[in-house]
């Protein structure tokens, strides 16, 4: 069984998941990538294809909902950077996404995912996989039929994040949809949702019967995560959460390897949200959290990060 960081829209990037297998992630998923935007040679999204060997294996994920599209972009991605693995999105629930056909809208037409399914399984020379949720809403749970057509399309496994589309990410998972999904389905299924600590990933591995967990939210400034899963699965003690100093010295290696791909001004522009995770639950970070928000440049982040620094 395997360890999986999820793919998620603006935390799922290079930096991000050099860090993540590091920490023990099996396998690490990019941000979901636009094929129509890979088909028309977007300087920025064919950016978002750099890898680097120290994060292989690596799954990239395209999202649409033009079949000849989708295959194009997967061999576009398979030219530039060959990952081990192309997953497809049919689960993002963000209303700019769904309002033009691609991500969980294609929950509701699961003869065209299945055609972009098997559109994309013929261009690609790696196996592709798919991410899916439970269904559109409560009234209209179809991800048995969507796992089962997915599957006999070729995809070579199933990732479910047990919600619905309307549910967002509000509420709770519900598991018991990954178990169905299990039951029935000929490939492998990956469970998703809800998973925020070792205990969460063991309890989801016996109660659904899943081959395989994706940690998203749970992952978010904290990648010790995948550490300690993988010493709960192995049998072994789970180790002590980190230090202070060691979530700093973690979210700072963070911000330099973004600064590094990315550049300063962008590096630190986007970790706002992933040095707010990390400091989560820090004592009296509140007010640093907060001018963390403001800061422009590496030299201000370092400061502010440094004052959090219990002294020895």
């Amino acid at each position: 069984m395997g360890v999986f960081l999820a793919p998620m829209a603006g935390v799922t990037d290079l930096a991000y998941r050099l860090i993540a297998r590091e920490f023990g992630a099996d396998l690490v998923v990019s941000e979901m990538i636009s094929a129509q935007a890979l088909v028309y040679e977007n300087k920025r999204t064919l950016q978002m294809l750099a890898t680097e060997e120290a994060e292989r294996p690596v799954a990239i994920q395209l999202f649409g909902h033009k079949p000849a599209v989708m295959a194009e972009a997967a061999q576009i991605v398979i030219d530039h950077c060959r990952p081990e693995m192309i997953d497809l999105n049919f689960g993002c629930p963000t209303p700019k996404v769904v309002k033009n056909g691609d991500g969980a809208a294609l929950l509701r037409e699961p003869e065209l995912l299945e055609e972009i399914v098997s559109a994309v399984v013929k261009a690609s020379s790696v196996p592709v996989t798919a991410k899916i949720r439970m269904g559109w809403d409560q009234g209209s749970i179809n991800c048995v039929e969507i796992a089962q057509r997915a599957a006999g399309a070729g995809a070579f496994w199933i990732t479910i994040h047990a919600r619905t589309r309307d549910q967002f990410y509000a509420g709770q998972a519900d598991w018991g949809w990954i178990r169905r999904v299990v039951e029935t389905c000929p490939v492998p299924v990956v469970g998703n949702g809800d998973i925020f600590s070792a205990e969460d990933a063991q309890r989801m591995l016996a109660e659904t019967g899943c081959a395989h967990v994706a940690v998203g939210r749970g992952a978010q400034g904290n990648p010790w995560i995948f550490r300690e899963i993988q010493a709960a699965i192995g049998g072994e003690p789970i180790p002590p959460r980190p230090t202070i100093a060691e979530r700093i010295r973690v979210a700072w290696r963070h911000l330099e390897l973004k600064a590094e791909y990315d550049g300063v001004r962008m590096a630190v522009k986007e970790m706002r949200p992933h040095l707010a995770w990390y400091l989560k639950g820090v004592p009296h970070s509140a007010e640093i959290r907060r001018q963390l928000n403001t800061a422009e440049s590496m030299e201000e982040v370092r400061e502010l990060l440094i004052q959090l620094v219990p002294e020895k």
